[in-house]
């Protein structure tokens, strides 16, 4: 089974991308505080792995790709849940789902609009094919801001918020094996689809495997929505306070490769200076090619954007020729975008990679 494992850095040079609320008791009464991880008295800021997907999310709705479709969100008193329809949705299949039975009348009454195989006759959960890490800051150095809303008569109000400027590092993995492959086990994770959703697939004509218990997409519609995925990851928007710390949260950084099994060898292989810019760790990229030579099934995928962290970016092409010796498919370098998009073109040369 074949993974696309990577790593990638976003920059943010004045921002506060994901924050964990407000703080009475500062010096002004209402502080909104940034997340951080405090390590050795320093604060380590960080996006939180639901945030980003979340963002994906959004900007998969946005961009609507061939090949993407977006669930229905349902909800029930304090709980929310997605169709949990890997078949139509693509979302559903790639992002993973927990769903239990509705029960309230008024439930029901909701999902009168939507097909009947949006019923759900037993809890049905998948595990996300998509699988992402914590973005975590690759220098410390979150700074208190202040402020006051004057546009009112009488005393101003201050606020206090927090921000930050460093890169944020983080893993993220595809398990192609999985994507538009459905499995009907009944054990936490497995059972993907219930009897309703069996007899959908059945009608749709999609593959089964009784002895594996799965029902399974054309190859085509399987590739259509790792494409989408790939199409969206460079492109992403999102994040906290845009309007008063305007961040683009593309990737400038990204390495990644189509390996065997879900192991990720690269998070080692881009490290941080003083400043908090990304740089290559040229002896850690060539202890990946040694080591997980035999588990590298592409070539090794690297996006830099020209313009961020230069030196690290010289230290990049310094070194590309010995890692294109190193690696047993070759090295492609370019603007992550670049890479994104070349990685979606060879997965349509090897269908093996989905299989």
């Amino acid at each position: 089974m074949a993974f696309i494992s990577g790593i990638q850095v976003l920059h943010a040079p004045a921002s506060a991308l994901n924050n964990a609320g407000t703080q009475p008791g500062q010096a002004a009464e209402n502080a909104v505080i940034v997340k951080a991880l405090r390590i050795g008295g320093r604060a380590y800021p960080y996006v939180s792995a639901q945030a980003y997907r979340y963002w994906v999310r959004r900007t998969l709705e946005t961009l609507q790709p061939e090949g993407w479709t977006v669930a229905p969100i349902f909800r029930e008193a304090k709980v929310a849940y997605t169709d949990a329809n890997p078949i139509e949705y693509a979302d559903d299949d790639v992002f993973g789902y927990m769903r239990a039975p509705g029960k309230s009348s008024k439930a029901d009454a909701s999902r009168q609009a939507f097909a009947e195989s949006t019923e759900t006759k037993e809890a049905v959960t998948r595990v996300a094919p998509f699988r992402v890490g914590t973005l975590v800051g690759l220098s410390d150095g979150v700074v208190q801001d202040f402020g006051v809303m004057s546009r009112h008569e009488g005393d101003p109000v201050p606020y206090e918020h927090q921000f930050y400027r460093t890169s944020l590092k983080g893993m993220f993995s595809i398990d192609l094996g999985r994507i538009g492959v459905f499995t009907y086990e009944n054990r936490t994770g497995f059972l993907n689809l219930d009897e309703e959703r069996r007899r959908l697939a059945e009608a749709r004509g999609l593959i089964h495997d009784a002895d594996a218990k799965t029902y399974r997409l054309a190859l085509t519609e399987r590739l259509k929505r790792v494409q989408a995925l790939l199409k969206a990851l460079p492109l992403v928007e999102g994040g906290a306070k845009q309007a008063l710390h305007y961040t683009d949260t593309n990737p400038v950084v990204v390495v990644m490769a189509v390996l065997r099994g879900g192991n990720n060898p690269f998070y080692y292989t881009i490290d941080g200076d003083r400043e908090g810019l990304a740089r290559p760790v040229p002896g850690a990229f060539q202890e990946v090619a040694k080591v997980w030579a035999d588990q590298i099934l592409s070539p090794l995928y690297i996006g830099w954007v020209e313009g961020y962290a230069a030196e690290g970016r010289r230290q990049l092409e310094e070194a590309r020729a010995t890692f294109q010796q190193s690696y047993p498919h070759g090295v492609i370098v370019g603007h992550p975008r670049e890479v994104f998009r070349q990685l979606a073109q060879d997965l349509s040369q090897h269908p093996e990679w989905l299989e």
